[in-house]
């Protein structure tokens, strides 16, 4: 098997004491569940529990900052799209063209709901991408093993940036370089693209010396199910019940 481009701490480790698959079964049905309910109380608890496993790797503020934009940003701008609901909570001003701008108590309810969902969706990407062992689940894809790498390549793409370009600043602050700034920030931009090239390349090399595509490969040795494993998969078809009916 392959092995992916390894970023070191805890994020590696499964979340909790699940194994990969059922880890990531039990991600997919939060993300689903956050999409089918219409329930603000259930997506906001799913945001809650998804947050507190993300909270615990330490090169998580990358992810919460997009997450955290993004969903504030769609909470401002969907009051203003939507034209729902007889409860006023502002009466806006009246627009040439557009007409009354009024925001009323079910668009914010709208608003929260959309927001809750992308940002579920998101911190369970989130989870995905910093808690589970990557090689374990591309270990257990029995097929389309070509699909689960370039995703599992793809989704461990911002951590391994994320990682160079904390090495970069700490080289220059050791020769006396201080990185401040957008402008100081953006120069790193050319050494990352380079760096990522390179280890394409020795990736590309490594494959191919390992016989990756080839027939008769071999398979590292997988551990069984333990009774937490099918508790999650258990808890993942509960959780998506549970959003059908709310």
């Amino acid at each position: 098997m392959v092995g992916l481009p390894r970023v070191d701490g805890p994020e590696r480790a499964a979340t909790g004491a699940v194994s990969a698959v059922p880890s990531a079964i039990l991600l997919t049905a939060a993300a689903l569940a956050a999409l089918v309910t219409g329930s603000l109380f259930f997506v906001g608890a799913l945001v809650v529990a998804l947050l507190v496993p993300c909270l615990r790797s330490p090169r998580r503020r990358m992810y919460l900052f997009g997450i955290g934009i993004s969903s504030g940003l769609l909470f401002l701008v969907t009051p203003w799209l939507e034209n729902v609901g007889s409860h006023p909570f502002w009466p806006g001003p009246v627009v040439p063209v557009i007409g009354e701008l009024t925001i009323t108590r079910e668009e914010i309810a709208s608003a929260a709901l959309a927001s809750l969902r992308l940002a579920a969706v998101g911190l369970a990407f989130a989870v995905y991408a910093l808690r589970i062992d990557h090689d374990s689940l591309l270990g257990a894809a029995g097929w389309a093993r070509r699909s689960s790498l370039a995703v599992a390549l793809a989704t461990r793409l911002v951590p391994t940036l994320e990682r160079d370009a904390h090495g970069l600043v700490e080289a220059l602050q050791g020769r006396g370089v201080e990185v401040r700034g957008a402008r100081a920030h953006a120069r790193l931009l050319s050494p990352l693209l380079a760096g990522s090239l390179e280890r394409a390349l020795n990736l590309a090399e490594a494959m191919e010396a390992r016989g990756f595509g080839r027939p008769g490969r071999t398979r590292t040795p997988r551990r069984g199910w333990t009774r937490l494993d099918a508790l999650a998969v258990a808890a993942a078809i509960a959780l998506l019940g549970a959003a059908l009916w709310s």
